[in-house]
């Protein structure tokens, strides 16, 4: 692993310290999970999105416009 120093709001830093600590893991390993979870993703899309990833919900290919064009996908407007 490499060491880095990010610079973080005094509010953001005490919220996530807390979450860190209320799971049982430090700043650091919050961080990485946090990243970690927020680099999963294609385009906007979260890959591990419940949601999306159960078949009998949906089930195909995932439009990059879809929140923009919703009516055209739901309705055929």
């Amino acid at each position: 692993m490499k060491r880095t120093t990010i610079m973080l709001p005094e509010d953001l830093k005490i919220r996530a310290t807390r979450r860190a600590n209320a799971v049982g893991i430090s700043l650091g390993g919050f961080i990485r999970e946090s990243l970690e979870r927020a680099l999963k993703t294609n385009g906007n899309v979260v890959l591990d999105d419940p949601y999306l990833s159960d078949n009998s919900v949906h089930d195909g290919d995932i439009s990059a416009d879809l929140a923009q064009n919703h009516d055209k996908y739901l309705y055929g407007d």
